[in-house]
């Protein structure tokens, strides 16, 4: 019985010599446990105990364990006896590991190499100088290819084949059929068991990272995750290719059957989503500091790089960045729609599907295939199926608005919409009619997904909660990003931009923070791209600005006089809320949709780190004539102040010619709020307030509200259908400024979100990851973990 090695191992903590096998195979041996069981038979301050009072048992355990998963990886686990002793050093390695990371004294353990461990005691022979982690990776590898055990014998007769696992091309045992592989294995749980026990330790090797605190230095690589996805790893092609085919081809749904899933018991799910979480973990990769690869899978540098091979290092993000059949994007983006989309259809089907958990997982995985592969992010916006992905985000982020402990789902979701939003395409699928009715907590509209995403952006900043200021930003460039290609917005989106400027331009709002006014300048450019660009079908939005243009004429003359600016801020301490709720109109909530909720109390949730500006997530291009985007320098020679990157403008201000601010007037700070020693003061407000683009707005309200007005006198109008009509047919070509070029802010990868990036994966798989809880309670660096 292996408890009683356990007390003598983890209780009275005697030392015990490497060489006594005898002891150490109880480990092992025992055939009725679980990786729960082990969990329990471990208690956290024993493995702690052991690691400080009798650090060589630890070290001899861990070796062990090793040696023992490399010995079934050499003999391809032949029998019973030899699978379970495999899947038990799993089991214990998933658990003692996290301990092995948090002690900075033991993190390089794995990385030595064992004195005498070789087979002939000396290290001068190769094979046996292999540090422990590299031969446990290696192992892991094999045994996730290794037939009867995780994957499908070709072989019809029973001959002892023991060379066999070492010769066979593991492509030819790639776990599901998609991207480079036609053939669909049997499903097979027991397999699909073992190779999530063996994902879920390859997950625990990784998680090394979580125990370094982030730093502004995001290349430093994670060495475990290096070796695994370099050439050093020969199944790395098939592994890769497994992993995303199993992933992109699960239908949770269960064969198509409604509720089939309560007949049989699922056991693919756990294995997509120990799957997906490997997957991102292994895409964890700082593509701004390195030579990117470009759409062609050749990287973009100079002729002096011709010394490295073509692509990163890390062979995971190399092979996703060169997929590029169309039928292979195809499968992909068909999956993970099919995947985000699973929650909405519970929504209108209650229960007919398995809901999964790992959307998070999947809006990653999408973000690093269209950060990583240009080809695949041009694919997605060629058809309208880019909605498909659309619509599941905006549910989330409408769902998750009222619920402090699902920030990092808000922004990675905004992220996701920013990145599609740099590209032309994006803007003009959104026209597409929208008539899927996924009950949401907005109001009722007809109209487009442009419709949609607008309304819901609205009901974020209006009634999200405080942390997602931050955000604000990010949302207002995603609308000024698609305006000009908007040929049709319903009144009900006409009404709520104009409710969130109406909001914005509040002289409390304006002046008690130094950068709200960027929002504005965000808005007044969504109404000057469509005047300019989409006038004609936009007779909503014009009857909008025609019935708010008290608004425009209030910014316009915006009092700069230090009296004014203090009565103005007297004001906000009056109205606590960001933004009013009242007058905007919600109406009624569409039918069978649950009203966002707030986090339950006591909700566990990990810290993230901030998010760079908008300056330094976007780079700004203009669309010339013909379509095609060019880059916009910067304007100014001077070198910037404070070492900061110098951005074309200070954004927000498109119309600013120097690319020099005063110091304090670019910080672009992470909280919502000024830091407590800033004051407006009327040169302020003039820098800003003579910059506003209301020519534009000014020159539309001269020529038609005249005419409104007259045809509502001429003929007793109360009716806006009336006056809607006019203004369709009305134009205003050859009576407006010239229009200005249309400036696109595109995302550009920078440190700042890789880094953002990793601390919100490893907190969502830190979270997901209860049963067993593999890091839970231990001295985790990366984030911490608060409560709602």
């Amino acid at each position: 019985n292996g408890s009683s090695a356990f007390v003598t191992m983890f209780v009275s903590l005697q030392p015990v010599e490497a060489t006594d096998d005898a002891f150490w195979d109880q480990f092992w041996a025992d055939t009725a446990t679980s990786v729960q069981d082990v969990f329990a038979l471990v208690p956290a301050a024993e493995i702690r105990a052991v690691r400080e009072e009798s650090p060589s048992n630890l070290a001899t355990l861990c070796y062990k364990a090793v040696e023992k998963l490399v010995q079934g990886a050499e003999s391809g686990c032949h029998t019973e006896k030899e699978r379970q002793i495999v899947l038990n050093c799993c089991r214990l390695l998933t658990r003692i590991l996290p301990y092995i990371f948090e002690d900075p004294d033991w993190r390089g353990f794995f990385w030595s190499t064992v004195p005498g461990a070789g087979r002939g005691g000396g290290d001068e022979d190769d094979e046996n100088a292999r540090p422990l982690a590299e031969s446990l990776l290696l192992a892991v590898a094999d045994l996730l290819f290794c037939p009867d055990f995780t994957v499908q014998s070709h072989r019809r007769s029973t001959v002892d084949t023991a060379e066999d696992i070492h010769s066979i091309d593991s492509c030819e045992y790639i776990w599901e059929a998609g991207v480079g592989f036609a053939h669909s294995p049997q499903p097979n749980y027991i397999h699909d068991l073992n190779r999530t026990e063996l994902l879920k330790l390859l997950l625990t090797c990784f998680s090394e990272a979580m125990y370094l605190p982030p730093s502004s230095d995001s290349s430093n690589a994670n060495p475990w995750v290096q070796f695994f996805c370099s050439t050093e790893n020969r199944h790395a092609l098939p592994l890769f290719t497994s992993l995303l085919n199993v992933v992109c081809a699960y239908d949770p749904v269960g064969y198509g059957i409604p509720y089939n899933h309560l007949l049989f018991s699922d056991y693919r799910e756990p294995l997509v989503e120990e799957a997906a979480q490997v997957l991102i973990v292994t895409l964890d990769y700082d593509s701004s500091t390195s030579s990117s690869p470009t759409v062609d899978g050749t990287t973009t540098g100079t002729a002096m790089d011709d010394v490295d091979p073509p692509g990163p290092d890390n062979l995971f993000v190399n092979y996703l960045s060169r997929i590029h059949r169309e039928e292979d994007f195809q499968f992909i983006l068909k999956g993970v729609a099919r995947l985000l989309s699973n929650p909405l259809v519970q929504t209108y089907l209650p229960n007919s599907a398995k809901k999964i958990q790992f959307h998070q997982e999947l809006l990653v995985l999408f973000w690093k295939l269209c950060d990583f592969n240009k080809k695949f992010l041009f694919f997605v916006l060629k058809s309208s199926d880019v909605l498909d992905i659309l619509v599941p985000i905006l549910y989330f982020l409408n769902d998750a608005r009222a619920d402090q402990s699902r920030v990092g789902l808000m922004h990675i979701g905004v992220f996701i919409l920013l990145l599609l939003s740099g590209e032309r395409n994006f803007g003009v699928r959104l026209n597409k009619p929208y008539s899927v009715r996924v009950p949401m907590d907005i109001p009722v509209f007809t109209g487009t997904h442009a419709d949609l995403l607008i309304i819901v952006f609205h009901k974020i900043i209006t009634s999200g909660h405080q942390r997602l200021q931050p955000l604000f930003d990010c949302l207002l460039t995603i609308v000024v990003n698609v305006s000009p290609y908007l040929k049709s917005l319903s009144m009900v989106a006409a009404n709520k931009l104009l409710h969130l400027l109406e909001a914005f331009s509040t002289t409390w709002f304006l002046f008690s923070s130094v950068q709200n006014h960027h929002l504005v300048f965000f808005l007044l450019e969504v109404f000057n791209n469509i005047i300019q660009y989409q006038f004609d079908g936009n007779s909503n939005l014009v009857y909008a600005v025609i019935r708010k243009r008290n608004v425009f004429h209030q910014l316009a003359n915006l009092p700069t006089d230090s009296q004014s600016i203090q009565k103005g801020l007297q004001r906000k301490k009056k109205t606590p809320e960001p933004i009013s709720r009242t007058n905007s109109q919600d109406g009624v909530s569409m039918e069978g949709s649950r009203p966002a909720a707030p986090a339950e109390p006591g909700t566990l949730k990990t810290s993230l780190v901030a998010t760079p500006g908008i300056d330094k997530l976007t780079e700004k291009s203009q669309v010339s004539e013909d379509g095609t985007m060019r880059s916009l320098e910067p304007e100014s020679s001077q070198p910037p102040p404070e070492g900061n990157a110098p951005s074309a403008v200070s954004d927000g201000e498109p119309w600013s010619g120097e690319a020099s601010h005063p110091r304090r007037d670019r910080r672009r700070l992470s909280s919502a709020s000024a830091s407590g020693q800033w004051t407006p003061t009327p040169d302020w407000v003039m820098s800003w307030k003579s910059k506003l683009p209301l020519q534009t707005i000014m020159r539309l309200l001269q020529v038609l509200v005249p005419q409104v007005e007259k045809i509502c006198i001429d003929k007793g109008l109360t009716d806006e259908s009336e006056i809607l009509k006019f203004l369709q047919h009305g134009t205003l070509v050859g009576l407006l400024p010239v229009p200005h070029p249309i400036l696109i802010r595109k995302y550009q990868a920078n440190s700042g979100t890789a880094m953002w990036f990793r601390t919100y994966m490893w907190g969502v798989i830190y979270l997901r990851n209860v049963d067993p809880p593999i890091w839970y309670d231990t001295d985790v660096k990366l984030f911490e973990i608060q409560r709602v």
